[in-house]
């Protein structure tokens, strides 16, 4: 029986632009594909061991052509709209009290700063979690074993109780490794408001 919900963030609640953010990304370093400099920067900044500062300086060193703004709304491309109705479910499971209800993303100060700067229901939506989780906040980061461990150790949890929804199959497949049931979600055929249906042999 699930008694706890674990929920990504992007493509789950919020849409993105990943092909176009990437794309973006690699025409403005000229660049085809990214270095592992770069893949481990990003990792690293997603995790919080390193500040919003630093990670813009690495950036600022390594293309001098280009300015601080230019960086952070390349990195912000990828973000897109929140519909309203995903609120709406989120909303009424948390009313309705049934389930503990957990956010466990992996994003960056950036990323949250923007969300924050444009979505203006942002905070209602956090407060309609027991728990919420950020990558760069609590400093690890899916797939890695330790995120989940540390959000079942965290609430006291059982891993057969806890349904983890991620639109990465690398994360799900992490997550069901640890026993938790999963639903790898596909954003451009699925929804989260149609969480019941889909996934009606748990509930």
């Amino acid at each position: 029986m699930i008694k706890t919900i674990i929920f990504d963030f992007g493509d789950v609640f919020i849409n993105l632009d990943k092909d176009g953010s990437r794309t973006q990304m690699l025409e403005l370093f000229e660049m085809d594909e990214f270095s592992e400099d770069i893949i481990a920067i990003n990792a690293l900044y997603e995790q919080g061991f390193m500040s919003t500062d630093e990670f813009l300086e690495f950036y600022l060193d390594n293309f001098p052509k280009l300015s601080k703004v230019d960086v952070i709304e390349a990195w912000n491309y990828i973000l897109c709209d929140f519909p309203p109705h995903r609120l709406d479910f989120v909303r009424q499971l948390s009313k309705d009290k049934k389930y503990k209800l957990i956010l466990l993303s992996n994003t960056n100060a950036l990323h949250i700063d923007s969300i924050k700067e444009h979505v203006p229901f942002y905070e209602e939506f956090k407060n309609c979690f027991d728990a919420f989780y950020l990558s760069h906040e609590i400093q690890y980061r899916k797939p890695n074993a330790d995120i989940y461990e540390f959000v079942l150790n965290d609430n006291n949890l059982k891993a057969e109780e806890c349904l983890f929804i991620d639109d990465t199959k690398e994360n799900t497949d992490a997550a069901s490794k640890l026993g938790i049931n999963v639903w790898n979600n596909d954003p451009r055929t699925e929804d989260i408001i149609d969480l019941f249906k889909v996934k009606s042999n748990l509930f």
